[in-house]
């Protein structure tokens, strides 16, 4: 392109003797002259380079050097903008919201504001589409529940966070171009008026080696400007080099000085030549890219012009070693476009399934909770499918949208179905605690506490009710049935004299107990101990309101587990023994199993919450060291809330264990009625 660009400028000159100089140099003045404009340098520009552009028969050729020309004028703004390269853009496709607002937050925190603009739009575009859809699948929800499209509000903490760090992202940009624009500003005038003084040493009347000194100075003046708005860079060099070749070709400058220089400038150009061949072999297509960039940008802003009898051939051989680097990044693409097409088929495939299951939702709520699971499976799988080709986006993104909606429909048409059965058993349950309510405090011990127990089981059977009731309705009946059957064990502790001299007995053995030392002996205390909590169960039950003999001796048995560096785990699932014990003795004990099992799910599910809400908040720490002490702390809680966890699950399997024997019991006694009666 250079060498076309001078053969233009040339053709009409010739080799001129001394005495044609100054026709030449008045034809130049006409052709050459360049006001400090931007207007006239972009016109300049354009004459000087349509030569290039009519003469080019290599379209492929063209695009590369365009596109090298415009990534040089973008980081020639800013020499930190070169960076954006080194950063790498993630598939932020298959990223969740919360993970994609975590890499923008690091984003913005960490790299420089104008080298990460690709990178925040391609979050902003995902995130975008993705609480697209997520707000979408909201508002269906709302609406089969009843509400008003058009009083839907949904307020997002994640959405509210993208917003927040967004906003700090543009409030950064616009500070930082703010500043930009007034310093390329002045660098532009002032590599206008370095352009104005290189033009006006055409004419000087002055020893030529005064005007080499003077040239000189001006290029190094030039390299020192700084940088210029991106969009007049490449017309300002252009012009500038126009100038500089005007200077070497035209003016009757001292040849050996000039020689000197082309010579120089060859070197210099088939040193890059010889780089650039070498990139052709490097493995990292973009690093080479990104090299190759580097020498385009040195070869035009660093290094003068060549010789005549040079300047075609080095150029075409700087233009061919940057040609074979733009087909092995044509051939990659090409690779890339075929997985891509590979990629689509799996979306495809995956839009398949979703419509399938859409098509056939269950009817049963324990299966279509599974159908629920096997969507969401499906949607992380097409995020993480890949790209597809860029023409098939949005129709993919559109057929998989729909296929998602229509499963909600369908799930929601359900779940709104089921509503209309949960009110008819909320019904049916509010008839149970009226009637619970009213018998709690009769004193008809034997038919009350017969129909107490009809209640109870009638209630088991009635189904689920609407959740917003759920806990209320259920805590007001459970509240009735302990009032009654609290009073008939008061009723009962104040005649149970067994029960008074147990407790007489613990009061004895916590004495015992309290005067107990530890031998040093690991493995003999903890021995001695377990007997302790032996003979604690066998003891037996104590009067109901003076239980809390019970936690006293488990506050001394954890002192000694302390002692002795017993697990947390280990120590409360020995004193549950204790408790399992109490269960079993207990009058009403289906019911007392009943409440324990109630309360170990509780406890359980409690657990499994906390420990996905802190595993989920680690997210937010995906880049942060785990030396980093909000990781640690997170960390920390994790592990205590998995240890109460699988103590509650260990505890749930003794319970379950102790209900199986009774219920074994029960059977055995029966047969061995029935047996009687044969008899």
């Amino acid at each position: 392109m250079q060498e076309e660009k001078e053969q233009e400028l040339h053709k009409n000159v010739g080799e001129q003797d001394n005495s044609e100089t100054t026709n030449t140099e008045k034809s130049l003045e006409k052709t050459t002259e360049v006001p400090n404009n931007e207007e006239t340098i972009a016109e300049v520009a354009k004459k000087s380079s349509t030569a290039t552009q009519e003469e080019s028969t290599n379209e492929n050729e063209e695009t590369i050097h365009k596109e090298i020309d415009e990534s040089n004028a973008e980081d020639a703004e800013d020499t930190h903008n070169e960076k954006r390269h080194e950063i790498p853009i993630l598939d932020y496709h298959s990223m969740s919201m919360e993970n994609l607002v975590g890499e923008l937050q690091r984003l913005v925190r960490n790299e420089k504001v104008q080298a990460i603009k690709k990178h925040v739009d391609g979050i902003k575009h995902e995130f975008d589409l993705k609480f697209q859809e997520f707000l979408e699948h909201k508002k269906e929800d709302f609406i089969a529940g009843g509400g008003n499209e058009i009083d839907f509000r949904y307020n997002s903490v994640t959405k509210r966070q993208f917003n927040e760090v967004y906003s700090d992202y543009r409030e950064k940009k616009n500070t930082y171009y703010k500043g930009l624009e007034k310093n390329l500003k002045e660098n532009l005038t002032l590599r206008l008026n370095i352009i104005e003084n290189l033009k006006g040493l055409v004419n000087v009347e002055e020893d030529i080696n005064t005007t080499y000194k003077n040239f000189k100075d001006i290029q190094e003046q030039w390299r020192n400007a700084g940088p210029v708005p991106r969009a007049n860079y490449n017309d300002v060099w252009r012009t500038y080099q126009h100038h500089i070749e005007i200077f070497y070709d035209f003016l009757n400058i001292n040849r050996e000085l000039r020689d000197l220089d082309f010579k120089h400038n060859l070197e210099e150009k088939q040193k890059i030549v010889l780089r650039a061949e070498e990139l052709g072999k490097e493995p990292d297509l973009n690093k080479a890219f990104r090299e190759l960039q580097t020498l385009h940008k040195i070869w035009k802003e660093d290094i003068g012009p060549v010789g005549k009898d040079h300047r075609e051939e080095i150029w075409e051989q700087f233009s061919a070693a940057t040609k074979v680097l733009h087909n092995r990044r044509q051939e990659y693409y090409a690779e890339q476009d075929k997985v891509y097409e590979i990629n689509l088929e799996k979306k495809n495939a995956i839009i398949s399934e979703i419509s399938i299951l859409s098509n056939n939702v269950s009817h049963n709520h324990k299966q279509l909770q599974q159908q629920i699971k096997t969507l969401e499976g499906l949607r992380e799988s097409f995020f993480k499918a890949g790209k597809v080709p860029q023409k098939e986006n949005e129709k993919t993104w559109a057929a998989f949208k729909e296929a998602v909606r229509n499963f909600n429909r369908n799930k929601n048409n359900f779940y709104k179905n089921l509503k209309k059965e949960q009110q008819v058993n909320l019904e049916k349950k509010r008839e149970l605690l009226a009637l619970a309510v009213s018998l709690k405090d009769s004193e008809d011990w034997d038919s009350t506490t017969s129909q107490m127990k009809r209640i109870q089981s009638d209630w088991k059977k009635i189904g689920h009710v609407p959740r917003k009731y759920s806990d209320k309705i259920w805590n007001e009946f459970k509240n009735a049935c302990n009032h009654y059957f609290d009073r008939v064990h008061a009723l009962k502790n104040k005649s149970n004299k067994e029960e008074e001299a147990n407790y007489e007995l613990k009061i004895t053995f916590l004495e015992k107990l309290k005067e107990f030392k530890l031998s040093g002996e690991r493995n003999a205390d903890l021995s001695a101990i377990k007997g302790f909590v032996a003979e604690w169960k066998k003891i037996g039950r104590v009067p109901f309101n003076k239980k809390h003999i019970n936690q006293k001796f488990n506050k001394i048995l954890d002192t000694l587990f302390n002692k002795l560096d017993v697990s947390r785990q280990e120590s409360e699932l020995l004193k549950y023994g204790n408790k399992i014990q109490q269960l079993a003795n207990s009058e009403d004990n289906e019911r007392a199993i009943y409440n324990e099992r109630s309360f170990i799910r509780k406890k359980i599910g409690e657990s499994k919450n906390e420990i996905r809400q802190l595993e989920n908040n680690l997210q937010f720490f995906s880049n942060a060291s785990e030396d980093n002490p909000l990781v640690k702390e997170v960390i920390k809680n994790v592990e205590k809330h998995k240890d109460a966890l699988a103590t509650w699950t260990e505890k749930l399997k003794k319970l379950n264990i102790l209900e199986n024997n009774l219920h074994r019991a029960e059977e055995q006694e029966g047969n061995k009625e029935t047996s009687s009666e044969e008899e």
